[in-house]
């Protein structure tokens, strides 16, 4: 039998939330691990984005996800920090395509809506159903891997709609 295993990335160049998914026996998602990749704020901007293809490598080595899915970047105030959080979601987008992973793209609002069913969803709502969806207990304790987490979310329900149609 299959067993889809999604990695889902909320881009960020200081912090890159992660939280990879996958279905239980009763066919519920559930979480394999979440957290975040954080770089040193005093390196480089290069050695910082070299720090997230290693550990996103060692991530994918280790889960061995069947697809990826990373949420689009929507709206900054701050050129400069675009600019560099694009090119990191550049990096994180060629590390999946070199593991051979379909990628999935997302944007916040679909994330929202395919979580929540409400695209406005404020970020502690989203936080507390996601836990709910996938069994989580605690919470959780950072933005960036709750984000992860719902983005893979979205990213299975796309999949069970794509079956739906075939």
């Amino acid at each position: 039998m299959y067993k889809e295993i999604i990695l889902g990335i909320d881009p960020g160049f200081g912090r890159v939330g992660y939280g990879i998914i996958t279905k239980d026996k009763q066919g519920e998602w559930r979480s394999l691990c979440y957290g975040c990749i954080e770089t040193a704020p005093k390196s480089s901007f290069v050695d910082r984005i070299a720090e997230i293809h290693k550990e996103l490598l060692q991530i994918i080595a280790k889960f061995k996800p069947t697809r990826m899915a990373v949420e689009e970047l929507f709206f900054f105030k701050n050129l400069k920090t675009a600019i560099e959080v694009g090119q990191a979601r550049g990096v994180i987008l060629l590390t999946g395509v070199e593991s051979k992973l379909p990628i999935d793209e997302f944007t916040p609002l679909q994330v929202k809506q395919a979580v929540t069913g409400y695209g406005r969803a404020e970020k502690g709502q989203m936080q507390k159903i996601v836990a709910t969806i996938l069994g989580i207990k605690e919470k959780i304790k950072s933005d960036d891997a709750a984000d992860a987490l719902a983005v893979a979310l979205c990213a299975g329900q796309s999949l069970w709609i794509k079956k739906i149609k075939l």
